[in-house]
């Protein structure tokens, strides 16, 4: 056989499929076979922002961004995906990697680091992939895929595959995370845009529907009652107060000296008392009668001048206390 015809048969012959099929990360099973390979052009097709074409990044508006800072811009995808997050790091310039000043080129290592612990923050992530390919648009794009805590399977370098094999996390999940991450970026500076999703919930038909019917019924009753007996108002007020000031004057003038309870109990009894009728018509005194305390400083001293007099109990009345002292000594 000629030589050009072996040649011929080996580059017809698709190669054997290589071992990472086998890897536990591999995102596919069964027959597989290799495609052929393309022969290579001579000139490459301009990528999307280099010659005439447009480029997209530098036409977006900053609302297209989640979050956006004087040299930086970050982006999302337009819908979730398989992933708890996969975002875009971008510069404002229309610039590739290698076409970088030294400050961009130190501020982009600052905002890899930055953008990767925003995202792990999230919870039920692992690690974090960033990758640049960059032969899509020669505006400089990195990209940063957030692997799910425990997923194993998911380990290495196919993570980019499975994000469009796995069915797409919930949207609501996806916004939150998406507005975390943006707060995460301007706790440094620049400026969030993405917002959290809305709380779904819905208002009571009506207040009352919402109240027992039972409490309906006896609140009014209750409350009413309660706020008569526990707040007094007004002339009540005025005279809880009086009466309150009333007693402790009383109080003060019906009590005697210890060890005299039997001889004032006597004499209310016999009805001894001046300007005074049945001791039921004046409960305080016996009130105080009962558990008499001595009394302290001058007034203890003056009762006790009065002799006699001072055995006495003083007889409350609308009078004034000094009208009582008055009362109750003998004519």
């Amino acid at each position: 056989m000629p030589d050009s015809t072996r040649v011929s048969l080996v580059h017809d012959t698709p190669p054997a499929v290589p071992d990472f099929t086998q890897w536990p990360s591999f995102p596919f099973e069964g027959d597989l076979r290799v495609k052929q390979i393309d022969d290579p052009v001579p000139v490459e097709p301009p990528r999307k922002g280099e010659g005439n074409r447009e480029c997209i990044a530098c036409g977006a508006p900053d609302e297209a961004y989640i979050w956006v800072g004087e040299r930086w811009r970050v982006r999302a995808m337009d819908r979730p995906t398989g992933l708890p997050m996969v975002l875009i790091l971008e510069t404002r310039s229309h610039l590739d990697l290698g076409d970088l000043p030294n400050l961009l080129a130190a501020e982009l290592g600052v905002m890899t680091v930055r953008l990767e612990r925003a995202i792990r923050s999230l919870d039920d992530v692992a690690r974090v992939h960033v990758n640049r390919w960059g032969d899509g648009s020669a505006h400089l794009h990195l990209w940063f895929l957030a692997r799910p805590y425990g997923r194993l399977q998911l380990r290495g370098t196919f993570l980019s595959l499975w994000d469009s094999i796995l069915p797409p996390i919930p949207e609501a999940k996806w916004r939150e995370n998406l507005a975390l991450v943006a707060a995460w970026l301007a706790d440094f500076g620049g400026r969030p845009l993405a917002e959290p999703p809305r709380i779904e919930w819905q208002a009571p038909s009506s207040i009352a529907s919402s109240i027992p019917d039972t409490d309906t019924e006896a609140a009014p009753e209750t409350s009413v009652i309660e706020a008569a007996e526990e707040t007094p108002t007004g002339e009540g007020m005025a005279a809880a107060e009086a009466d309150a000031d009333g007693d402790a004057d009383r109080s003060a003038l019906d009590e005697g000296p210890q060890g005299e309870d039997d001889g004032n109990a006597e004499a209310l009894s016999a009805g001894d008392v001046p300007g005074s009728g049945a001791a039921a018509e004046h409960p305080v005194v016996e009130e105080a009668t009962e558990s008499p305390t001595p009394l302290a400083g001058s007034e203890a001293a003056g009762n006790a001048s009065d002799g006699e007099a001072g055995r006495q109990p003083k007889v409350p009345s609308p009078r004034r206390p000094e009208d009582d002292v008055a009362a109750a000594k003998p004519a």
